[in-house]
């Protein structure tokens, strides 16, 4: 990171106390005009968020997108307020209008921020805690980001050295996720990241001490963090000279991410609301608003009000904009000259390409072998690492069984680990068994950019994780999560370990592509086109999952309409097709047997191998009737798992062949048979539902 601060005085004028007083008048009057919100906390951290924006971060205003910006993210998100009157007043776009529309239809200023929607967001935050790990994956991304670019540079000198700032609240640090964060930012020394706690002892329910006893600043030092404490001012204020100081401590810290505690109270300077659960989450009513103007020196009759003064003073953060990134762009032109491979395999990466030649690189499995799909994939992995460099990822402690390593040799690990592998810069991720911070980091290492992130662990475990998933698609960002162990077919380690529900309950997340490839083959394409997806030319990403064997299935012929997420697998013969069987992932491999003793009784039977139903369904109408016939009736769709899926596919005659309960300790294919999903009953589902369809 850099470590070279824009000023080493702090240059704290009455007009930029008078511009933090601002900021709080105007979430103050923003959420009273909507009439619901969270004022308290923006009144409060004005201070703290001004001092970032207009006297520490590195970032341009007229071009939120730079390259070389530090990147903030409030953790706190339902204090949208703090960041909105921020981007106001440092011209990122928003105007008064926008914050006078706080919360209603269409409007810039959403009762969170959220990524993509309004300019200087840089994620989606509200889910407390999860902006935590989102900085973490950040500050791990601008580390990856400088080995591909410029890996030799000295500490600070390179264009590619830049912050990740976060402000968490009470309760961000009391939700589980942000240990698993902490810990992992902790271990991997990220001197890159600063954490601002908003120590304001409240939560919804009243003071935290109806929560809350450890030592937060003791927790972090034990992470291996740089901790510092910012004391009030006498007043009850934070102090903003105080603040910068510990601001610039901390970027000085270049071998510790850092946790700054500062003692705030809610809703100050607010007369009878400061301090009180009621201003997190409340209006602070018409008299309250008005009594904390007068406190503050504004006129009560007026709401909204910035004078001239004060919005001509903060704008001039564009032109401090302007002047740091033509610094900045100075510094990478140079980079540039000197780094000419480098700097067109920059350009690749930045226009969100993939390097000539790359998908010759994908293995082609052969024909009924049987192979597991976990296997195929990092096959997958091992032979596309050697040739896209950006793409890099790992496990929660299950590499070995997701397949994940995507080089054995290099392990992401900082400066001092005593493993032969660890390298700052290294391609596989030990994220530790942290599966909720691993898929919320993932989130912030695919917001940060330039680098294509995957995680893996087994798909049961995936409930720990939906709610970073859920973010992955509300944001459409390209990240790849890799889940292994994807049915009953894991066997012994019993219905702990078996995901019955879990297929079903994903798909049911928009915007989230789940994939359970038939077999290597299928699992190939599945990552082909994952990487296609997220390229330029799909427009926006998408998240995706694959769903992967532990056990051996069948490999078929490869067919290129896999990546359409369904096909025709295996055609009818002796006439036109009398039943489609449906089949995914592993159980193709009962639709095909049962096809084989349908069409030995003379009855002509499809198999669809069905790999992604969001894909599937993104295609015309045209080529779905091709696959599904509408004509014909009498369809099976099989899974080892929960139905709800398949009704869609299957209508009035259909059957699903499908577990409804949870699995059992024994071997795989005992269960199955047990279970009743085997050929016979898929054979059995189709003569009934031709009797059905015949009706």
């Amino acid at each position: 990171m850099s470590t070279k601060p824009t000023t080493t005085e702090l240059d704290w004028t009455d007009l930029d106390q008078r511009a933090v007083d601002t900021a709080r008048i105007l979430a103050a009057d923003a959420v009273q005009k909507v009439g619901n919100g969270h004022p308290g906390t923006a009144m409060s951290l004005a201070p703290v968020a001004y001092t970032l924006f207009q006297k520490v971060m590195r970032h341009d205003p007229a071009d939120p997108e730079w390259v070389g910006r530090d990147r903030f993210v409030l953790s706190a998100g339902h204090s949208s307020l703090t960041l909105y009157t921020q981007l106001y007043l440092a011209g990122f776009g928003l105007e008064l209008d926008d914050l006078k529309a706080f919360r209603t239809w269409g409007s810039k200023t959403p009762g969170h921020p959220e990524y993509g929607h309004t300019a200087g967001v840089e994620t989606t935050t509200g889910p407390l805690g999860q902006g935590i790990a989102n900085a973490v994956g950040m500050a791990m991304a601008a580390r990856y980001e400088r080995g591909l670019f410029d890996p030799e540079a000295a500490q600070g000198a390179s264009p590619f050295d830049h912050m990740i700032y976060a402000i968490a609240g009470d309760g961000c640090l009391q939700e589980g996720i942000s240990h698993e964060a902490s810990a992992l930012a902790g271990h991997q020394k990220l001197g890159n990241l600063v954490l601002l706690w908003d120590d304001n002892h409240i939560s919804i329910e009243g003071d935290t001490e109806t929560a809350v006893s450890e030592d937060t600043l003791k927790r972090y030092e034990a992470y291996g963090w740089h901790v510092q404490r910012v004391a009030q001012q006498a007043n009850g204020d934070l102090d903003p000279k105080a603040l910068f100081e510990a601001l610039q401590a901390a970027k000085a810290e270049t071998e510790r991410p850092s946790f700054i505690a500062a003692r705030s109270i809610i809703a100050w300077p607010a007369p009878h609301a400061q301090g009180t659960e009621a201003s997190h989450g409340s209006a602070l009513g018409n008299d309250e608003v008005a009594a904390t103007k007068r406190v503050l020196g504004f006129d009560p009759e007026q709401t909204f009000e910035v004078s001239d003064a004060v919005i001509g003073h903060t704008r001039k953060a564009l032109d401090r904009g302007r002047e740091a990134k033509a610094a900045w762009e100075k510094e990478f032109s140079a980079w540039r000259t000197a780094n000419p491979q480098r700097a067109a395999e920059f350009d690749r990466i930045n226009a969100n390409e993939l390097p000539a030649g790359w998908e010759d690189k994908l293995p082609v499995f052969e024909t009924g072998k049987g192979i597991a799909t976990r296997a195929a994939s990092g096959k997958v992995l091992e032979a596309l690492g050697a040739v896209i460099p950006e793409l890099w990822g790992g496990s929660a402690d299950l590499a070995g069984s997701n397949n994940t390593t995507i080089d054995k040799n290099s392990s992401f690990l900082p400066v001092g680990n005593p493993l032969p592998e660890a390298d700052p810069y290294g391609r596989t991720i030990h994220f530790g068994i942290r599966e909720h911070a691993m898929a919320a980091a993932m989130n912030g290492i695919a917001l940060h950019g330039h680098t294509r992130i995957y995680g893996g662990t087994f798909l049961v475990f995936s409930d720990y994780m939906r709610n970073a998933v859920r973010l992955s698609a509300l944001m459409h960002v390209p990240v790849t999560y890799v889940w292994t162990h994807d049915s009953i077919g894991l066997g012994e380690d019993g219905p702990t370990h078996q995901p019955v529900e879990h297929v079903a309950s994903l798909r049911a997340i928009p915007g989230l592509n789940v994939v359970r490839p038939a077999d290597a083959n299928e699992t190939a394409i599945a990552w082909r086109e994952i990487l296609r997806r997220h390229t330029k030319v799909f427009g926006k990403g998408a998240p995706h999952g694959l769903a992967l064997t532990r056990q051996g299935v069948p490999t078929y012929d490869r067919n290129e309409d896999a990546a359409k997420g369904g096909y025709v697998l295996f055609e009818a013969e002796g006439g036109d097709a009398q039943v489609v069987l449906i089949g995914t992932g592993s159980e193709v491999q009962l639709a095909v047997a049962a096809r084989e003793a349908l069409q030995a009784e003379g009855v002509p039977a499809r198999v669809v191998s069905m790999p992604s139903v969001e894909w599937f369904e993104e295609q015309s109408q045209e080529y779905k009737d091709s696959v599904l016939p509408p004509s014909v009736k009498a369809r099976v769709a099989v899974e080892a798992g929960i139905g709800l899926t398949w009704h869609r596919y299957t209508g009035d005659a259909g059957r699903i062949v499908s577990l409804e309960h949870f699995g059992a300790s024994a071997d795989g294919a005992v269960l199955y048979r047990e279970f009743g999903l085997t050929a016979e009953a898929v054979t059995a589902a189709a003569r009934e539902s031709l009797a059905a369809a015949a009706r």
